[in-house]
């Protein structure tokens, strides 16, 4: 294994079990490690610190163990078991009304550059370095152990997350599928706390579905009896439906991607909801919110894309959430709710609230914090990784 030696003084944050080794922090590379080697990181007088993926670029090293041996033969099946095993102690993997969960979620999960979601037996990979692409088939393979025949197919899905080097076969496919397994369009009928939603992993945004806002779309749920709501960025729909199940009294569904609204009017009738309890719109969400008559809505969801990908496009984002949640705050009727999120990694949860205060004082109304939102157990934050809290969220109360 080839050796990245740091700077003196600089493996403070590898003693604090951080999990990244920044391209600065290097004195020394010893052999000629390729992307997506494995490497070990020793501290400037020789000290074996850790091993991990290494990476051209500014994050140089992605750990993958501070005290184990990740070329041992096991090592996949044994992260991917407690992967497993945290899941299951909280419910997810044998529950009768939920049967979809996100099962690696990188760095959360000691795996920085994969994620895995799990659909009723479809298990979606998205490698996001090179060295995790090159390690997928081993992946599949401890997949096959930790599920046995529960699993029915393993699909890659990395082309637009894997870093494009040469040599790399950026393809997406089925790196398994079970005999008999068999989907049309790549599609699956999943369960979210015993609601319906299509799933299609080829075409979908993610890994087909946004599974980070179970929890929340259940408080949305909680709020929607009576209520008229309004979607903004729906997707395919999964707050429309939880509304609708909640007993809302029309719910308006947005969102800019025909194929999105294709599937939210799928997924609305696949729950039996009948059209006069729905519509969706194909439109820009901020134009949309703009024209809303004031008072037309008495719940709005306000959950855009990731606004800023990187720190450079931090003061734009900042400044396209405060005008967005000042519209809907606006446009809210007297003792309406607002549910505002952003999953922008880069946006922390002082900055987003400073956004959402801002708003609010541009609207002159009354506005109470009701909850603070952010992403739910399967989607584990690394405790000293505290970048892995990328989803939050609060609950406005607008009088």
């Amino acid at each position: 294994m080839d050796k990245v030696i740091l700077k003196p003084r600089r493996e403070e944050s590898l003693l604090r079990f951080h999990p990244w080794v920044f391209s600065g922090a290097i004195g020394q590379i010893v052999g000629h490690p390729a992307e997506g080697d494995l490497v070990s990181v020793c501290a400037a007088d020789g000290k074996l610190l850790a091993c991990g993926h290494y990476q051209i670029g500014s994050i140089a090293v992605r750990i993958l163990s501070f005290d184990e041996d990740p070329t041992l033969p096991d090592f996949w099946e044994r992260m991917l078991l407690r992967a497993f095993q945290l899941r299951d102690a909280f419910g997810l993997t044998q529950s009768a009304r939920t049967n979809c969960y996100r099962l690696v979620h990188g760095e959360g999960d000691g795996l920085p550059g994969l994620i895995i979601d799990y659909y009723d037996g479809v298990c979606v990979l998205q490698a996001h370095s090179v060295g995790m692409f090159r390690a997928k088939t081993a992946i599949c393979e401890a997949l096959k152990t930790v599920y046995g025949e529960r699993l029915k197919a393993v699909y890659d899905k990395s082309s637009g997350t894997a870093p494009f080097k040469a040599g790399l076969e950026l393809v997406d496919g089925y790196l398994y599928k079970a005999d008999g397994f068999v989907t049309s369009k790549d599609e699956l009928v999943v369960l979210e706390n015993g609601n319906k939603f299509l799933v299609n992993w080829q075409e979908g945004q993610k890994t087909g579905f946004f599974l980070d806002q179970r929890e929340n779309r259940a408080a949305v749920g909680r709020l929607a009896e009576g209520r008229h709501v309004l979607n903004l960025f729906c997707y395919t729909g999964g707050f429309s439906v939880y509304a609708l199940a909640g007993g809302a009294a029309h719910v308006d569904s947005v969102d800019s991607s025909q194929r999105a609204m294709d599937m939210v009017d799928r997924n609305v009738a696949l729950n039996g909801f009948t059209p006069d309890r729905h519509t969706s719109y194909c439109a820009d969400a901020i134009d949309f919110i703009k024209k809303v008559p004031d008072g037309a809505y008495d719940l709005v969801i306000v959950d855009p894309p990731a606004f800023a990908k990187h720190r450079g496009a931090l003061k734009n984002a900042l400044r396209a959430y405060q005008r967005l949640n000042a519209a809907a705050i606006a446009k809210v009727a007297p003792g309406g709710f607002v549910f505002t999120f952003s999953c922008s990694q880069v946006v922390d949860k002082e900055a987003f609230a400073l956004a959402v205060f801002s708003a609010a004082a541009e609207s002159g109304r009354s506005v109470r914090i009701l909850d603070r939102l952010n992403q739910p157990a399967d989607h584990s934050v690394n405790i000293y990784h505290p970048e892995g809290e990328y989803l939050k969220g609060l609950l406005l109360y607008v009088e």
